[in-house]
């Protein structure tokens, strides 16, 4: 079985990615989180505790697969056993395919995450893994009462937006942008990234693709390239310091998983939105 310990999301967590479903054993020696015997010490006892395990076997009875875990690594040391975790599923007819749809599951048993799942889209020849934006159905489950046929409901209730997000995705491929629209796009994404911040890099880089499949004028394509520019890091840039000084750097790769959901999801809605533009 072929598994890829990446490092995408750096130094403060762990991570796996197979072409074929994990296992038990692989997601335990990456993600040991998934495997966590109890809720951490600090949650009372109103806290319903269900290892995010028994989800991902139920999960998998009903044809639904891990091929991405990633888990952070706290500070504290003693969280690191029960620290925040995120798993994409999905199920394993997507060969030949360009895509295909996934199930992202969140979830901590530290108490800093309830159970959260979103639609997303796996796409193969990069890898990237994009998160359906705010129109498409999220689904959160606290740690109380009954949960566990809450959550295998919540990834139904998920799965349901697929045909939708596969509309979506072919209506983006069929979207041409002109040059302008594209470094619109770019700008705002900079923004979706940096906020009020002074951003490292200037928009025609985060639209320069990596790889020549990539090449092209489509709303798909230019979200893609931004996606994982963004996503990934690496770009060569430049900010000013403190003393109005002019300094090289270098973007970073996104680290956090909240981070990463969000600004997935902020990419996603804004590629929308120049969509709904373009429809007029």
């Amino acid at each position: 079985m072929y598994h890829q310990l990446a490092t995408r999301f750096g130094r403060n967590s762990h991570q796996i990615s197979g072409r074929e479903a994990l296992d038990n054993e692989a997601l335990y020696r990456h993600v040991p989180s998934v495997f966590a015997r109890e809720a951490h010490d600090s949650r009372s006892d109103r806290y319903v505790y269900v290892p995010t395990i028994e989800i991902v076997e139920g999960l998998r009875k009903e044809g639904w697969f891990p091929f991405f875990a990633v888990q952070s690594v706290p500070r504290d040391g003693s969280r690191h056993s029960h620290a925040k975790h995120m798993l994409r599923l999905r199920r394993d007819d997507g060969i030949g395919k360009p895509e295909a749809a996934e199930v992202i599951i969140v979830n901590s048993h530290d108490g800093t995450s309830a159970y959260q799942m979103f639609a997303g889209m796996l796409r193969f020849v990069c890898t990237n893994s994009m998160i359906a934006g705010e129109r498409f159905e999220e689904v959160r489950v606290p740690h109380k009462g009954g949960i566990q046929d809450q959550i295998i409901e919540g990834v139904y209730t998920v799965a349901e937006d697929f045909p939708r997000l596969i509309d979506a995705t072919e209506t983006m491929k069929e979207t041409r942008l002109s040059q302008d629209e594209r470094h619109v796009l770019a700008e705002a994404s900079l923004v979706a990234r940096y906020g009020e911040e002074e951003s490292p890099v200037r928009p025609d880089q985060i639209i320069a693709p990596r790889r020549r499949e990539d090449v092209g004028q489509s709303l798909w394509s230019t979200f893609n390239v931004i996606q994982e520019n963004m996503i990934r890091g690496g770009l060569d840039g430049r900010r000013t310091n403190a003393e109005g000084r002019i300094r090289r750097s270098q973007t970073r790769p996104i680290n956090g998983i909240d981070q990463n959901v969000g600004l997935n999801r902020a990419l996603w809605t804004l590629a929308e939105g120049m969509q709904r533009l373009k429809r007029g």
